[in-house]
């Protein structure tokens, strides 16, 4: 079909599908979760590192701590939104995606293991939830909120930051707020835990991904002003990290707002009615 706003490809019999919204929104988050999770991966990895070659106990600490926090998020989140992503990579080709000889159905189906393999999705947001935030009191999650906490009052008067930094802090100042929240509520009835968790660590993964892409496009911003042969690709950083904010860091609310909807909703009813 032709471009929304007119035809972009007029000697042709069909506009290219690049200039359709809905596809760049479907290969844009397909970009953002595969650089995300990159960094999140090298983040974790960093952390393995520092835990067995760190100079100082202290050190060493701190970073099983960290990596112990963001585990569950890494297997459980990326799974999770990777899975999604080969949905995409299959959507954006149309009816032809399912076609096996695009390899695109293949992606699919090998995604969908994930979820599964990884000890499911629920398992990793107990542990999240369970173990390493609620039976800690809460310091896991202070030790990595600490970090984001340095990064924004570090970067809270760079103007070109201002629209990553100020959500940012934000969802970093919420996420302790809502922890805090669920945790009072598991105090009187720990079916609570279980009934937040998956949203909870969906919550924590969109926020963890936050703090990545903010300090790509930081990264890419500071390039760029010293000058660089590369500027495509850094451009190309601040574009995502632009679209995150905008267009996928906005799920964490209604993460947010069904990890508080308890679990009488949930719990209610009879065993009995599930077969009917």
């Amino acid at each position: 079909m032709r471009s929304l706003s007119g035809p972009k490809n007029p000697e042709g019999i069909a506009d290219p599908i690049i200039v359709h919204p809905d596809v760049r929104r479907m290969l844009l988050t397909q970009k953002a979760v595969a650089e995300g999770a990159r960094a999140l991966i090298y983040l974790t990895a960093q952390q393995a590192d520092v835990v067995q070659s760190g100079k100082t106990e202290e050190e060493r600490k701190a970073a099983d701590e960290a990596l112990g926090f963001l585990t569950p998020i890494a297997k459980a989140f990326l799974t999770e939104i990777g899975y999604e992503s080969a949905n995409l990579g299959m959507q954006v080709f149309g009816g032809h995606g399912f076609i096996s000889e695009w390899g695109m159905e293949q992606n699919v189906r090998d995604a969908r293991i994930g979820m599964i393999y990884e000890g499911t999705t629920g398992i990793q947001a107990l542990d999240l939830l369970g173990r390493k935030v609620l039976m800690t009191q809460g310091e896991s999650l202070k030790g990595f909120t600490k970090q984001v906490h340095v990064f924004c009052k570090e970067n809270a008067d760079n103007e070109q930051l201002k629209e990553f930094v100020e959500p940012l802090a934000a969802i970093n100042k919420e996420w302790g707020d809502l922890t805090m929240k669920v945790g009072m509520t598991a105090m009187k009835n720990r079916e609570e835990v279980g009934a937040a968790s998956v949203d909870y660590l969906m919550y924590s993964g969109y926020a963890v991904f936050a703090y990545l892409w903010a300090r790509m496009a930081k990264v890419a911003l500071d390039t760029m002003a010293d000058g660089t042969s590369e500027e495509m690709f850094y451009n190309a950083k601040v574009q995502t990290a632009r679209f995150y904010f905008k267009r996928m860091l906005p799920r964490s609310k209604a993460h947010a707002e069904s990890m508080l909807a308890g679990a009488d909703s949930l719990m209610d009813m009879p065993e009995e009615a599930f077969a009917l």
